[in-house]
């Protein structure tokens, strides 16, 4: 872990800070690192914000209408493709005598 010093701490943030310390039931110290990681480090994102951001980009990549119908041709397409699957499937994994029919 790095260390750092902060000189010429201003009288009224060093009064801040013991107090929000205080209120969170922690050292200023710990306190500093809390708010220098939170102010420095990406956010992480709820399920929500997440799913809002995917729509806006969505509605950007779409010219600002949210595609219809996308969902339904994405299922249609997976089971089709499932169906081919199942048939090759069954085609090399059939007993001899099913093919001899």
């Amino acid at each position: 872990m790095k260390v750092l010093n902060i000189r010429n701490l201003p009288d009224e943030v060093h009064k801040a800070l013991r107090v929000r310390a205080a209120e969170h039931d922690r050292s200023m110290e710990a306190e500093a690192r809390d708010i220098i990681a939170r102010t420095v480090l990406p956010k992480k994102l709820t399920g929500e914000e997440m799913a809002k951001r995917l729509q806006e980009a969505a509605r950007q990549a779409f010219g600002g209408k949210m595609p219809t119908g996308m969902v339904d041709d994405l299922l249609a397409e997976r089971r089709r493709e499932f169906e081919k699957e199942e048939r090759e499937w069954r085609e090399q994994n059939a007993p001899a005598e099913e093919i001899a029919d």
